[in-house]
């Protein structure tokens, strides 16, 4: 692998195209491809036609979910189902041949079964990250979704539309809801209605006060009440959730506390105060 890492000669990652020069056009594609990063015409092809194997043999419930947990992870910039497989798969694959070697070595029905759960260990490894995003995902939506509501009530309130309002607060909006809203602003400019686009939305990022919201806001548009008066509603009632889940998450953590004070604390409290105590006791039956 180093050799050929070196092999080929330091190359750029990136290559500059300029598109108003028209006098110099690239005629060779084999030069084009050179000047491509190692990873680029090595790892990403390997990967790509792993994934695609891969996927060819999962179950399609199983990519629908990979294909859903990335979506509530907000697609990562070059994750997809068959990077995520193939990720699995060579992780699997890794741990498999040292395992193999491990049991060469030294053979052994433990060595046996260390090797097998570091091989599933590490096939749902990806996975767990993956949805380990979609939950700081998920929690970041929820945190700001009450300041964002606030926002939009003031601007609706001060005469702007439903519209112009969401793209201001998604423009002052930090974190993936800002990120959810410049794409509502996309959605409805590609000639998707309002109350579609922020359902998909709502099912794009699976919080259920987020659903809340833009049910009341289609209810309210669809029954002719003011959005200003929803707004403020739902603002006082986001606030209110949100202390409650603090002061829920709040009462969780003296459980969560007590496994690393069992395992790391006392165990180490127990030596300080029992071991001169002990050492005292092993001096005195030595001596008698």
């Amino acid at each position: 692998g180093v050799l050929g890492w070196a092999l080929p000669g330091p190359r750029p990652g990136r290559v500059g195209v300029d598109l108003t020069d028209r006098t110099s056009p690239v005629a060779d594609v084999r030069a084009m491809a050179a000047h491509r990063g190692m990873s680029d015409r090595t790892a990403d092809p390997l990967l790509v036609r792993v994934g695609r194997y891969a996927r060819r043999h999962v179950r399609r419930a199983q990519v629908a979910a990979l294909e859903r947990r990335l979506l509530l992870a907000g697609t990562p910039q070059g994750w997809t189902v068959e990077r995520l497989l193939a990720a699995k798969v060579l992780l699997a694959g890794v741990c498999a041949v040292l395992g193999v070697l491990w049991f060469v070595t030294s053979p052994g029905f433990f060595v046996l079964l260390l090797a097998g759960a570091l091989v599933v260990l590490w096939w749902f490894v990806p996975g767990l990250v993956r949805r380990q995003k979609a939950d700081a995902r998920q929690q970041a939506v929820r945190r700001s979704l009450a300041d964002a509501v606030d926002q939009l009530t003031v601007t609706v309130q001060a005469g702007l539309g439903l519209d112009v309002a969401l793209a201001r607060v998604a423009h002052r909006t930090l974190g993936p809801l800002g990120e959810e809203l410049v794409r509502v602003g996309q959605d409805v400019r590609a000639g998707m209605s309002r109350s579609a686009a922020l359902a998909a939305m709502a099912d794009r990022v699976q919080v259920s006060e987020l659903g809340h919201v833009v049910l009341a806001i289609a209810q309210s548009e669809r029954l002719g009440v003011p959005v200003a008066r929803t707004l403020t509603v739902l603002a006082q009632e986001l606030r209110v959730k949100r202390r409650q889940y603090a002061e829920e998450q709040a009462s969780k953590l003296p459980v969560k506390i007590l496994f690393p004070t069992v395992i790391c604390i006392l165990p180490a409290l127990f030596i300080v105060v029992l071991g001169p105590a002990a050492l005292n006791v092993i001096d005195s039956l030595a001596q008698g």
